[in-house]
């Protein structure tokens, strides 16, 4: 018996095909549409081609060198996250009590950061580190630190860093955490037959388990990090100097302060471009050490 075909269950998606157009492809085609001109104002265009593209790598031009800066600061401040936030996600996450009232008090706690709005994280610390009337400031100038985020460039990289791992450590935990809760009692069962080390259970049982949750994490702090916007510019501004001014900052002032649409639209493009550049290698490094794995312990 022929089964019957109806295709009138894609006027069921046909509404989200319509958000998604207008969302997301309509604006994205504007962009691409002003990266290619330029205007002198009143609403004029003139066809520029890749000209801003090619502006934009070239580090001698004024546009170039402020997009690989701020790149660099980017990628230096993506990479610095990342080396804290995960593994210290995980001890969090090890260290979490299994059962009882506990857990449900631990992941209360290590879920309010995470509920609290970026700009209200950015003015938090911007009063908490300040000299004259923030607590972190005035402790570290009474223990002799000379601490300024506004002056001085290590200490307001050091306070944006400290601010976002207290913002967004709990997500890493959290998802670590479920990973661990998914391994089967039976697995710890037997490596405590085995008389296993509390290292070879981490190693061999626990952090195999978390390989899908870890990817995860990775994928959402880099993303999350590498497009950070909120926080620094309430904290330092971008300063001081630029210091602190990374790639969607300097977005933000080149189109809205110089109102200068086809450089925004060739940097935001290229800004987009990198995020999927950079998670697609991760992805891909991630999965491939996830699946060669058990093919070396079964050759074992």
């Amino acid at each position: 018996m022929d089964k019957t075909i109806n295709q009138k269950a894609w006027f069921l998606v046909l509404p989200v095909f319509l958000v998604v157009a207008f969302s997301a492809v309509l604006p994205l085609m504007t962009v691409v549409n002003y990266s290619m001109q330029d205007t002198f104002g009143n609403n004029q265009f003139f066809w520029n081609g890749v000209g801003w593209f090619k502006e934009l790598l070239d580090p001698s031009t004024d546009l170039g060198g402020r997009f690989l800066a701020s790149l660099g600061r980017n990628l230096f401040f993506s990479a610095v996250i990342l080396a804290i936030e995960v593994p210290l996600g995980i001890v969090v996450a090890l260290s979490m009590p299994r059962e009882g009232w506990s857990v449900a008090a631990c992941l209360v706690i290590l879920a309010l950061p995470l509920l609290i709005p970026w700009n209200v994280v950015g003015t938090i610390w911007q009063i908490f580190g300040r000299p004259d009337i923030g607590l972190l400031g005035y402790v570290l100038n009474h223990l002799g630190f000379n601490y300024n985020y506004v002056a001085n460039d290590v200490d307001a990289w050091v306070t944006v860093i400290v601010m976002d791992v207290w913002h967004w450590t709990s997500l890493v935990a959290l998802l670590c955490y479920a990973g661990l809760k998914s391994i089967p009692d039976a697995y710890y069962q037997a490596a405590q037959i085995d008389g296993a080390s509390r290292w070879a259970v981490f190693k061999a049982i626990q952090l195999p388990k978390m390989n899908r949750v870890l990817l995860i994490a990775v994928l959402l702090r880099f993303m999350d990090s590498f497009m950070i916007y909120t926080e620094p510019f309430v904290v330092t501004g971008g300063g001081p100097g630029n210091s602190t001014t990374f790639v969607s900052i300097e977005l933000v002032k080149i189109a809205l302060g110089q109102f200068d649409l086809g450089k925004a639209a060739a940097l935001s493009l290229a800004y987009n471009l990198i995020i999927l550049i950079v998670c697609w290698v991760f992805y891909t490094v991630m999965t491939n050490a996830g699946s060669e794995r058990p093919v070396k312990e079964g050759a074992a």
